[in-house]
């Protein structure tokens, strides 16, 4: 048995925890129930203020101001993992040279995202800053079905919020869910697992078409591919199972921003898709047909990439030496002098000042 203050302490840090998680999540609270307020009046002239169609629509114009937000950090998202499938021969070359240690492997494959510019985060920046925004929908709806008011805005307004809890759409409550089943089987299970199976549908058929249409044949084995083929039935079933106890409201939440991603996804892999790949493929084609030449237009982009990417290092053959530190060689800078003229006017002439060599190289030339 553990002692006393081993127990308190364990409760201690429990509460003080929760107490950090609640005080972060409630300016989240109150954004979310302030969009979906907002957008309640804007649709309840049309529907009318006590309509389950007003408040899914509100919960779809949540959908859409959020993800049109988060389109720079999407397509910065595609862009990395495009990056990160094109530099996968080089990431297989090193495991190969480096693959018996695992220290110099990760210290290499570090200074390989470094040169390419690529970011492994970047991939999960969008999923990560929405997980936020549906724990708080979650809590919301969570709240009215249960007639706590979570949120500014409706506890504020409470009439709202049992608008809310009572709102039925196609004879099944936003508030309810598939389990448990209090009342038999009826309209929140069906409706539920409609939901559950489209959004799961959506879901596949959008990891899929980036596995099958964006990845060129390289890309698709090894260790990566084959977590890769794992996530794409492992996600799915998640979402079959977790979204028996998910409120109506936020299945349709989530069915709505899975929508969105695949119709984003598509636009994205259409118009820039990875070389190599099927999609890049079609790609050509279709730039023939036009009379414009692929190669000319993917080599802009790639020098656009290049510009956009921070410049890496410059080391001095000093730095490839074992157990030497890596030196940076500095730039020669250019100088502005003003001389005077035979006719008593002024030039300014700009002279390149030699580069300043570092401190190994010129103790070897001495």
């Amino acid at each position: 048995m553990a002692p006393l203050h081993e127990v308190l302490l364990f409760f201690g840090l429990k509460s003080a925890f929760m107490g950090f998680a609640h005080a972060v999540m409630q300016p989240i609270y109150w954004a979310v129930s302030g969009l979906i307020v907002l957008a309640h009046k804007l649709w309840s002239p049309l529907f009318g203020a006590d309509t389950g169609l007003t408040w899914v629509l509100s919960i779809v114009t949540l959908v859409i101001v959020i993800r049109t937000l988060l389109i720079p950090l999407f397509v910065k998202q595609i862009n990395s993992a495009r990056d990160m499938q094109l530099i996968q021969p080089k990431v297989r070359a090193l495991q190969e040279k480096y693959g018996s240690d695992r220290e110099r492997l990760g210290q290499e494959t570090m200074k390989l995202y470094r040169e390419e510019g690529v970011n492994p985060a970047a991939s999960c920046l969008p999923a990560l800053l929405q997980m936020p925004i549906f724990l708080a929908l979650f809590r919301v709806l969570d709240g009215a079905s249960r007639g706590i008011p979570r949120g500014t805005f409706f506890r504020e307004n409470p009439e709202l919020m049992t608008s809310l809890q009572h709102a039925t759409f196609l004879k099944a409550q936003l508030a309810g869910r598939f389990l448990p089943l209090d009342h038999g089987f009826g309209a929140n299970q069906i409706m539920a697992m409609t939901l559950i199976v489209l959004m799961t549908a959506v879901l596949f058929i959008q990891q899929k078409e980036l596995m099958v249409r964006n990845m060129p044949p390289e890309a698709l084995v090894g260790p990566m591919a084959q977590q890769q083929k794992m996530m794409l039935y492992m996600f799915p079933i998640m979402y079959l199972f977790s979204g028996l106890y998910i409120p109506i409201g936020v299945l349709v939440y989530w069915m709505t921003t899975n929508l969105w991603t695949l119709a984003q996804q598509y636009i994205l892999i259409h118009n820039n898709p990875t070389p190599g790949t099927p999609a890049y493929i079609d790609w050509q084609e279709r730039m023939r047909a036009k009379g414009k030449d692929p190669v000319k237009i993917e080599a802009e982009r790639r020098a656009k990439r290049q510009r956009n990417r921070v410049p890496a290092t410059v080391a001095t053959p000093a730095a490839n030496e074992e157990g030497a530190k890596p030196t940076v060689a500095r730039q020669g800078v250019t100088r502005q002098t003003v001389r005077r003229t035979a006719d008593g006017g002024q030039q300014v002439v700009q002279r390149q000042q030699p580069a300043r060599q570092p401190r190994q190289a010129r103790k070897k030339k001495k």
